[in-house]
């Protein structure tokens, strides 16, 4: 017997499950941004005043606008599934994991299914009633199906009045007198099993195989056996990611930090030994220090990407200890690495060589331990008008064309170096239609770059207002400014209260 586990409106529940006090309001998760965003699942009060999947955020503001609006937390999900695949395993050892608020279980063998004092039936729906309760106790609003295969139990746990229980041998019997739609046929199969004037599984099931299999092939032959009950598909057991750890007790405490690296070297090469034995690398290190006489010092270390670099780890060690040293002399330690799949990268037979993941990854990791991981990254642009503004995410770079491509002719294009915090200028002006117009330019002696010169050319000026309303806005007049030594730079000039600043430089 099979057991399925299915959370109704999956992003809904795993949000309400973080924020309870939402239960009783009218909330809808959107997926997408701004106002193209969409809503994807939404409760009961929102679903009675007509919120539907699909609709836009204006849409169901439209029609509830005192609606909470709450976009898809991934974390949330993550979390909530997780819990779900805890209560499966405190079941039976053997789970499938389906993904999004679907789980299954193997409960062939269980203890309460071998009491006679009952019928199998009964039996099961006692089972079924328990991991009901369970569900309910982790906070994840989960029903529960029972069948001798997938397909019956999934469809099954989809039923209201959970539990559910499809005794063995009856399964074609349990789906015959629901909807086609249960079988979730593709689109261009659903339109032709409608136009043919079916509409339940039992009328689809009814059919001659042959006739089904020449008129919509593979697909529907497939589809054809399930609508009979049969499913050959197996469970496909959930195995939770392994667990890596090395350590050692010292013979006498550590209170400098070279010794330690020194035999922490030898741990890591082990550990980074047993990860490539299994294809994996270390995406999360976590360092657990046994301090003298008594006491732990525990902290972990996120890496930007996977890694199996010794040199690397042990660089990010060594900075993270000297941030913050342990209060007393290490008597041992424990590293315990987070495993993920390494990045790879499609080799291209035409095109140019793609940079390799695994040394990006190191590189990266490298740059974060020196410089800090706000430090590392891509600029991103972000609403407003200042040149100044930016924000920076995670550096990932596009692959590269599958085919070498010509270069594109054009014209020249300039780069601008920006100068952060923008250079203070003296600056002489010449009044020509009603603007001031720079003439001469010169910064302090102190500063980088030194800027001095008389101005050969001046474009501008393009003027610039942001944030008015706020304690700090902007209002300037740029000009882009030619100097009699060569540079070029752009320059502006606050008109609240006339001071100049160059924040660029053209290269």
């Amino acid at each position: 017997m099979i057991a399925c586990l299915f959370v109704p409106l999956f992003p809904l529940a795993a949000r309400l499950r973080s924020e309870p006090e939402l239960k009783e309001e009218a909330v809808a998760i959107f997926e997408g941004n701004g106002n193209a965003a969409r809503v994807v699942a939404a409760t009961r009060k929102a679903r009675k005043a007509g919120i539907e999947p699909g609709m836009t955020l204006p849409q169901a503001r439209a029609r509830i606008p005192k609606l909470v609006a709450r976009g898809r937390d991934r974390e949330c999900e993550r979390t909530a599934h997780e819990a779900l695949l805890e209560v499966a395993e405190s079941f039976s050892p053997r789970v499938e994991d389906a993904r999004e608020g679907v789980v299954y279980v193997d409960l062939e063998g269980h203890p309460r299914l071998v009491d006679s004092r009952q019928s199998t039936v009964d039996r099961t729906k006692a089972l079924a009633g328990e991991i009901l309760r369970a569900a309910e106790r982790a906070s994840v609003p989960a029903r529960v199906g029972v069948a001798a295969s997938k397909l019956a139990a999934r469809i099954a746990a989809g039923l209201p009045g959970s539990p559910t229980v499809v005794p063995e041998g009856e399964e074609s019997r349990f789906l015959a007198p629901l909807p086609l739609e249960r079988l979730g046929p593709h689109l261009e199969i659903a339109a032709t099993l409608e136009r043919w004037g079916l509409h339940s599984i039992g009328e689809f099931a009814k059919l001659p195989e042959g006739e089904v299999s020449s008129r919509l092939g593979e697909i529907g032959r497939e589809l054809h056996a399930a609508a009979r009950g049969l499913d050959p598909r197996p469970l496909e057991p959930y195995l939770p990611p392994p667990s890596f750890s090395e350590g050692m007790d010292l013979e006498w405490p550590l209170a400098s930090l070279e010794p330690f690296l020194f035999v922490a070297n030898a741990a890591l090469e082990r550990l980074v030994l047993r990860l490539e034995a299994r294809a994996l690398a270390c995406t999360r290190l976590e360092v657990t220090l046994k301090l003298d006489p008594d006491g732990h010092d525990a902290r972990a270390i996120a890496l930007p990407a996977p890694t199996r670099e010794v040199k690397t780890l042990l660089t990010l060690v060594r900075l993270e200890l000297e941030a913050r040293p342990p209060g007393s002399p290490v008597a041992g330690f424990t590293f315990a690495a987070h495993p993920d799949q390494p990045r790879r990268a499609q080799l291209s037979l035409f095109g140019p060589a793609a940079l390799s993941p695994d040394r990006l990854a190191t590189t990266i990791a490298r740059l974060a331990a020196l410089l800090g991981d706000d430090r590392v990254g891509s600029p991103r642009s972000v609403d407003g008008h200042r040149p100044e503004r930016y924000a920076s995410a995670g550096y990932a770079p596009a692959p590269p064309p599958s085919m070498r491509l010509a270069p594109r002719g054009g014209r020249g294009l300039l780069a601008v170096r920006v100068l952060r915090p923008a250079v203070a200028l003296e600056v002489i002006t010449s009044p020509a239609e009603n603007h001031s117009r720079p003439h001469t330019v010169r910064s302090p002696p102190d500063a980088a770059p030194l800027i001095a010169g008389q101005v050969r050319v001046a474009s501008g000026p393009w003027s610039l207002e942001e944030g008015w309303w706020s304690d700090a806005p902007a209002d300037r007049d740029y000009w882009d400014v030619e100097l009699s030594d060569g540079g070029l730079y752009r320059i502006y000039r606050e008109r609240r209260d006339g001071a100049w600043f160059s924040d660029g430089v053209y290269d």
